[in-house]
Parts: structure tokens; sequence; C-alpha cells
């Protein structure tokens, strides 16, 4: 079977700067054929018209946004992509502005032929530095697309003062520490810095770096989660704050390090009843587990309510331990914890 061709979603808020990485993209001289496709959210196409005509193959949806109303088409799509596999290497994905990454990602998971084609390779999040923080505590998407994103390009980063970037980017930090964070201007990044990551190949991306669990390790979390439960995904969303809280993030990570052997039964039953329960507020998990009775490491990676996992390579000399991380809203450390605590052998 030949191998899975990788698929780079480039996501962000509008105006962030997603045409212009694609454009760079397109235009570098990477030696790889990359299929495209666009996705607007109104009548009238634009984007296509801004992208740069290049060998590529341009794919258009634009009578709604891909996470929700078109992402049959999307499948469709890629359908046809894969009857003519030997004409790119690669594929492209830019979303609307307004779009949330999750469902998307999640098409990779759900259709067995787009499962079998094709590999998430990385998402991308274009973040617009001097106007982000207009949006951080009113716009769900902005915060989501951060949430769910493998690399983050804080983009304009020469149209605000250095303080506030440092500001800016321990917020970004905040909700999601295990994403690559780059600085850029006018998307301008290394090529090798957002494709062909491997950034949803959990066991790459802890060989590329063992301790990227480090900085979510410590409490991230401080507000209390009485917030109401949102199980329905649309774009009318709404972000109550109380009155007296003044910084109250609702997407965070919560990172589980520990050693120890866990019992595969107890542990089946518990990410279950987690997906099952809390997946829509869960956009990504990823870990790498060690199962009792088992040589080989257990990785694993979720979107929502979805969740692929196998063994891996084997421990070895390797000293057997669980790494876990937990990106999404509302967010309840002390139970994720004792939770997993419950699976050990």
């Amino acid at each position: 079977m030949s191998k899975p061709i990788p698929v780079t979603v480039i996501t962000g808020f509008l105006g962030a700067g997603k045409t212009t990485l694609l454009n760079r993209i397109l235009t570098e001289k990477h030696g790889q054929r990359i299929a495209v496709i666009e996705n607007e959210f109104g009548e009238i196409g634009v984007d296509h018209q801004l992208v740069i005509q290049a060998d590529e193959e341009i794919f258009e949806l634009n009578n709604g946004c891909i996470c929700c109303r078109v992402r049959g088409d999307l499948i469709r799509i890629l359908a046809k992509l894969r009857q003519r596999r030997d004409r790119f290497d690669s594929v492209l994905i830019e979303t609307t502005g307004l779009a949330d990454p999750g469902p998307v990602a999640q098409t990779f998971f759900t259709d067995a032929e787009v499962k079998e084609a094709f590999a998430l390779d990385a998402i991308v999040t274009v973040v617009d530095a001097k106007h982000v923080g207009l949006h951080f505590d009113d716009t769900r998407e902005v915060r989501e697309q951060i949430g769910f994103a493998d690399v983050i390009l804080l983009n304009k980063d020469d149209l605000v003062d250095p303080a506030d970037l440092a500001k800016t980017e321990a917020r970004i930090r905040k909700m999601n520490p295990v994403a690559k964070l780059y600085r850029t201007r006018n998307s301008q990044i290394d090529l090798a810095k957002v494709l062909d990551l491997g950034g949803f190949d959990l066991k790459r991306a802890l060989e590329l770096e063992p301790d990227f669990l480090k900085e979510s390790e410590h409490d991230h979390d401080d507000h209390d989660h009485d917030h109401e439960h949102d199980e329905e995904h649309g774009h009318r969303h709404e972000h109550e704050e109380e009155p007296d809280h003044q910084h109250d993030e609702d997407v965070t990570s919560v990172g589980i390090s520990t050693p120890g052997d866990l019992d595969e039964k107890k542990l089946s039953a518990w990410l279950g009843e987690l997906l099952r329960t809390k997946g829509q507020d869960i956009f990504r998990m990823k870990g790498v587990l060690a199962v009792k009775g088992r040589d080989q490491r257990f990785v694993f990676q979720g979107v929502h309510m979805l969740m692929d996992g196998r063994p891996d390579r084997p421990w070895g000399t390797d000293p057997r331990h669980n790494t876990l991380v937990f990106i999404g809203r509302n967010l309840d450390r002390q139970a994720l914890n004792d939770g997993f605590k419950s699976c050990l052998a």
C-alpha cells in the first residue's frame, strides 16, 4: 500500500496572513507538487484570485465554511485527488477565517477512504499579532484555531511593541504550550518549519522534542469550571465571562507525566468515558503510554470524540513512562489527573 499523502491545514482568523503564507509556499523552490483546496465563507469567491497561479491544482469551496456545510465537498475533492495522486506530492487546505479546525481534522479520522489515502501532517495557525488581542475574549474561533495548532505563526510582529508582543505570546502559550511558535513578518517562514512535519504523528513529535510537555506540567488553569457546557458546534458562539473575571481563558492545556504501567482495561474504559462525556470540549489529545504486559509503547491521538491508538516501537532500555496532553475548553485538571491515576496497574 502506498504511503498516505500529507495534508497541511492553514487556518487563522480573518486577515491574519493565511493567503500570504500559501503564496509563499507555492512560489518557493521546494520541489514539491502541491494541490490546494481553498475555502471561502461567502457567496462570491475571492481568495482563489489572490492565490498565485502556479502549476498546482486549486480547488475552491465557496458555498460555506469548511468545518460545517462543505465538509462533504471536502471529502469529494479528496476523493478526486486520490484518483490522480501521481500528479502531486501533498495537499494544502486553507480554511476560511471563521473555521473551527476540529471538524476538518476529524475528516481524516472518520472517512475510511480519506484515512487510507491521506495523513494530516499539521495544522498551521496564523495569528495577527497586532489585532488578535481584540478577539481573544469574544471570538471563540480564534481560541479554537490556536488550541488545535501544531505550528503557530505570530505574524505581523513588526507592527507591535515588543512588550505587547511578549504578552500576546505568553497568552497564546498558555492556551497551547505544545505547538511550535514562530514570530513572523508577512508570513515569512522557513518552509521546513510548516511542511512535512508529522505534526499529528506523536512519535515523531516526541523524537524531535522529547520534553515537549514540560511547559504544560504546571498549572496553566486557575479559573473555575462552572461554565455552561456547550455541546453545539457552530459559528454563533457566545463567550460569557463572570462580571468579576478579568482574564478567563476557556482554552487551556493539561499535561500528565508519570512513571508506572497502566491497566489496559481500565485505560480503555476511562478514555472511552472521557471522550463520550467531554469529547466536545477536547480539541486535541496526544499520548505515549506504558501498558502492563506490553513491550511496545502505546501512542494515541484524538480530536474531539475520535481517537486513534496503536502499538509503537519497543521500550527497550528506556524507562517506561506515561506522557499525555489534553488541549481544549473547560478542562478539569484534577479530574483528568485523578482519572488517569485510577488506570495505573
